[in-house]
């Protein structure tokens, strides 16, 4: 980071100082220059701190909208407070426990999400706006906020103060609140921009909702670097690839899915007249083939980023140089299976799950990262705090256990597997104990296990392996029915197999790896 940058209410004053003028953010026809994000940001600040909120107070935000989720995060840390962006495609209950949970005083929602979120479950909230327009008694923001001044006398920080709170579902079901801080935040901002050369002169087309890590720091890039985010609330293939040419996007972080369905569109091959320098990818596997076909289309670098939300995002770069080379010499092709190398300062160790002792070069164990951009804790959650860090936060961040087994060979890291039994479809993050009780539930089910298998369009996708009582039929239609019910669709089973038992040791633990490993055998990547 900058000498000058010691906390995001900093660097956005930086802009402010030297391009106040410039377009920072844009959706559709609504622009935001950086002396309008600073304007509007200490208003909302004002209104924020005349109902009460306060240093360390969180504040959610229920939207798709990407500038109003940047608003709200830089108005909560110009008083020390903190935003905590909610994952809008959970179910209701699921809504409100993380609102509840983060002991929101304030909620920012767009319509679609207040008319389903249970608020009579949420005694910490003082107030409700709607993103865009009032109904009823509940306001709209530019309304609620439009009496207090646009001017905020700075708040002193510390580069350690909390600055965001992103949910993180943990192996029992419950979300854990991710707490990143300033320092952490912008070293992302500042690993990326360099990586990455992306300047102010730039443009990030953004289609990543503000919930995921690389969503949100891709919009707090831009604001480092003094370039332009081009937001999409949703994402559309031929929407994106014409904005690719029309607001002469740069730089773009996607997910493989979203590559896929670009690659789908007539005239892919086309969008790209030599605007689109870089497009980083991640969040969830990518075949070596899809990976291929996005190169020779989109004709730009490539650059793979592996990274979790306790790590402010990125972990390892595999940098465009590595992909070019990867492709010229058929005796590196494997090199398009790694991870990259450690990014912004990272170290990694790769260690013994059991013993925690260095396990030597080629030799799978689990990933450890120290770097400042490490989490601060788990909200209200010392004993997870605790089990991440196993031995202490220390500095520059602690090593911190990323539940993931890789390999290290040529300084290259390579993922070979999980140590928890994750499932990433489409970005997002898919934990079994959460499915399994829901699917166990049923009246039908004796049994019951959740996996992720390949799909050529999401990475994974989850599988219900399931023993049905004696005597009765249920179809897998009917349990993919009833688990839509009660949890939010994405983490639903897509197939089932029926099974006479499952697997399990003489202790009576589930196997697994038994259930997944016919359908990865033939897979040489089998997750990102």
């Amino acid at each position: 980071m900058t000498a000058a940058d010691s906390t995001l209410v900093d660097t956005l004053a930086r802009q402010v100082a030297v391009r106040p003028g410039r377009a920072a953010i844009r959706r559709g026809e609504r622009v935001l220059s950086f002396a309008d994000l600073d304007a509007e940001s200490a208003r909302l600040a004002q209104a924020l701190r005349a109902m009460g909120v306060m240093r360390g107070d969180r504040v959610a935000c229920l939207s798709q909208h990407h500038i109003e989720c940047l608003l709200l995060t830089l108005a909560a840390c110009r008083l020390g407070a903190v935003c905590m962006p909610v994952n809008w495609r959970l179910a209701p209950d699921e809504m409100a426990y993380i609102i509840d949970h983060g002991q929101a005083l304030f909620l920012m929602a767009d319509a679609a999400f207040l008319d389903v979120v249970p608020r009579g479950q949420l005694p910490s909230l003082r107030q409700v706006v709607r993103t865009q327009g009032a109904h009823g008694s509940v306001p709209g923001l530019a309304e609620w906020m439009a009496p207090y001044p646009a001017v905020l006398p700075p708040e002193a920080l510390s580069p350690h103060d909390d600055a965001l709170q992103l949910y993180s579902s943990g192996t029992t079901g419950r979300p854990k609140g991710v707490v990143l801080t300033h320092r952490g935040l912008l070293s992302t901002c500042e690993t990326v921009a360099r990586d990455w050369q992306f300047a102010a002169d730039d443009v990030n087309g953004n289609p990543l909702p503000t919930f995921h890590v690389a969503g949100m720091t891709m919009l707090l890039l831009t604001v480092w670097a003094g370039g332009q985010t081009v937001a999409f609330s949703t994402f559309e293939p031929a929407e994106f690839l014409a904005a690719i040419e029309r607001d002469r996007i740069t730089h773009a972080f996607l997910v493989p899915a979203m590559l896929l369905f670009m690659l789908q569109q007539p005239g892919a091959e086309a969008a790209n007249k030599g605007g689109l320098r870089l497009i980083a990818y991640g969040g969830s596997p990518i075949s070596e083939t899809l990976l291929k076909q996005a190169m020779d289309a989109f004709r730009c670098d490539f650059l793979q980023v592996y990274g979790m939300t306790e790590v402010s995002g990125p972990i390892s770069f595999l940098m465009p140089e590595d992909h070019r080379a990867a492709l010229a010499d058929p005796a590196r092709t494997e090199q398009l299976r790694s991870a990259g190398r450690p990014a912004g300062g990272a170290r990694l160790r790769i260690v013994d799950p059991l013993s925690a002792e260095p396990v030597p070069e080629g030799a799978v164990g689990e990933i450890w990262v120290e770097s400042v951009r490490n989490l601060k804790g788990y909200w209200r959650d010392e004993a997870a705090t605790e089990r991440a860090f196993p031995e202490g936060r220390g500095e520059p961040g602690g090593w911190l256990r990323t539940g993931d087994a890789g390999y290290l060979r040529d300084g290259l890291l390579y993922i070979h597997d999980r140590i928890k039994d994750m499932i990433i479809s489409g970005g997002e993050n898919i934990y079994p104990a959460e499915v399994e009780n829901v699917l166990v539930a049923h009246p039908d089910v004796a049994d019951g296990a959740i996996i992720g298998v390949p799909d050529d369009t999401w990475g994974e996708s989850v599988k219900a392996c399931v023993v049905l009582r004696p005597g009765t039929s249920t179809t897998a239609a009917d349990l993919i029915a009833f688990m839509r019910q009660r949890l939010a669709h994405f983490k639903c089973p897509r197939s089932v197999d029926f099974h006479a038992e499952l697997p399990r040791n003489p202790s009576g633990k589930l196997l697994k790896r038994l259930l997944r490993e016919p359908y990865w055998r033939e897979r040489t990547r089998a997750v990102n």
